[in-house]
């Protein structure tokens, strides 16, 4: 993740100190504020790292998407559920990689009211070599020791489990709420 110009401070370090002038304990701001900032320095890297396959990094957890699959191919309504985005997005995503002639939509056998999204042999050889150019870039976190990511990630995952985007492994999800 670099950067070509750079502040000569931390901006999240001077806004809190700021913030505890006006408002209090600055510790919940800063986290969510580094948080959102660090995804956005992720997302341009691994934009960037994507950009000569013409594909962004939404349109790639697309194409994985399509590729985990056990058939290559999902209904929309699915892929948004599991990327957990608007079906907008999905209809948008699908477009282009449609366009591109990495995806096709194809009629469900089981259902003829569902649509279907589905890899083409250009779509699966491109997410191979996407990957490959992902992972030989540790997927933009550079800097951060596995150990570290370990932590990062547990972290990350308590705090959605607790904003209710799955069931906190620990939780007994037989138990009713």
């Amino acid at each position: 993740m670099g950067r070509s110009s750079r502040l000569a401070f931390d901006p999240i370090d001077r806004a809190g100190e700021l913030w505890s002038t006006h408002f209090g304990d600055p510790l919940s701001m800063k986290v969510v504020t580094s948080v959102m900032r660090v995804q956005q320095l992720l997302l341009a890297e691994l934009d960037a790292i994507l950009k000569p396959f013409d594909i962004t990094f939404a349109r790639y957890e697309v194409l994985v998407l399509l590729t985990f699959s056990r058939n290559g191919s999902l209904p929309l309504s699915k892929i948004g559920e599991r990327l957990m985005v608007h079906p907008t997005s999905v209809t948008n995503a699908i477009d282009r990689l449609e366009r591109q002639g990495l995806v096709r939509r194809v009629p469900d056998a089981s259902d003829r009211r569902r649509t279907l999204a589905e890899l083409t042999p250009s779509g699966k050889r491109l997410t191979k070599r996407a990957t490959r150019a992902l992972t030989e870039a540790d997927f933009g976190i550079t800097g951060v020791p596995e150990h570290a990511q370990r932590q990062l990630y547990d972290l990350l995952r308590d705090l959605r489990a607790s904003a209710g985007d799955f069931p906190h492994p620990d939780e007994d999800v037989s138990r009713p709420a």
